[in-house]
């Protein structure tokens, strides 16, 4: 259990290292890739209600994704975090501009204040944030776990995709027995289904 917690930690190092070594022209490309593979991907474009996140240091931007799907006239969830409960609540947003707060990690937030709840039961495809992936889905966070608790609880139907750089896709990434996999990985150069 202990060593795999330490190759977890020495993959997010890694990848930490490597994105800084790319340009952010060279990401910005990466990352428009990923967008239109995203929006053509037929999962997608026929969801109408999509769990999506925000994105963190070394993961796949997201902001033009929520942009474009608000556009687009999808309900547009977002995950709202508790990290003392260990605890995602999903919340609907309408506006970018004013609908999102800074949370305590400083990553933006929906603000539940403004902000409707969604049940889970009524996702029908979510973007899983990550800094690793393998092509069987699995998958390395930040370390927490919440996305690992909030994965068995979505719809059986609903679509689990990661978005990733393929610097991002290693060739088997460490599994503990809690660990959840994605269905389908979507990066600048293909569309990964879970083997």
């Amino acid at each position: 259990m202990e060593e795999l917690r330490v190759k977890k930690l020495e993959i997010r190092n890694n990848i930490s290292k490597n994105f800084n070594k790319l340009s952010s022209d060279n990401i910005s490309k990466k990352t428009k890739s990923i967008e239109q593979r995203l929006f053509e991907f037929a999962n997608f474009v026929e969801a109408k209600i999509s769990l999506l996140y925000i994105g963190s240091a070394y993961e796949v931007a997201s902001k033009n994704i929520i942009n474009q799907s608000l556009y687009f006239n999808k309900i547009v969830v977002l995950p709202s975090y508790n990290k003392e409960k260990h605890e995602i609540t999903l919340i609907k947003i309408d506006n970018t501009t004013t609908d999102l707060k800074l949370g305590k990690n400083d990553i933006l937030e929906p603000d539940a204040q403004r902000c409707k709840m969604v049940p889970i039961d009524f996702v029908e495809i979510a973007l899983i944030p990550g800094l690793a992936f393998d092509e069987k889905g699995g998958r390395v966070g930040s370390g927490d776990g919440l996305y690992d608790r909030l994965i068995p609880k979505l719809p059986s139907t609903a679509r689990k995709v990661g978005l990733a750089y393929e610097s991002q896709i290693l060739q088997q990434v460490p599994m503990e027995s809690h660990d959840k996999h994605v269905d389908i990985i979507i990066t600048e150069d293909r569309v990964i289904y879970r083997i």
